[in-house]
C-alpha cells in the first residue's frame, strides 16, 4: 500500500482558515495531479468545494498544467 503524500491534508487545513491567497499560492506549486485530485477530494468532503471560485480555478489549472509532460517535476 502506497503512503499517501501529507500535503492535501496541510491544505485542507489552510483552505479551512480562510487563507485563501496562501492556498491557491501553495497550489501552485502543488507536488503532483495525485495530491490535487485528493485535496478535491477531501475538500467535497468537507463541503468547501465551489465556497472560492479562486481556489477552484487553480486547482483545475494546475492539474492541466502539472498533466502536461513537459512541466513534469522532479521530486
Amino acid at each position: 500500500m502506497a503512503k499517501q503524500s501529507e500535503w492535501p491534508g496541510k491544505m485542507l487545513a489552510v483552505i479551512k482558515s480562510g487563507n485563501v491567497a496562501a492556498a491557491v499560492a501553495q497550489i501552485k506549486v502543488a507536488p503532483t495531479v495525485k495530491d490535487l485530485r485528493q485535496l478535491q477530494s477531501e475538500m467535497n468532503k468537507a463541503g468547501l468545494r465551489g465556497r472560492w471560485r479562486e481556489l477552484d480555478l487553480a486547482i483545475e489549472e494546475n492539474m492541466a498544467l502539472l498533466a502536461a509532460p513537459r512541466l513534469h517535476r522532479s521530486p
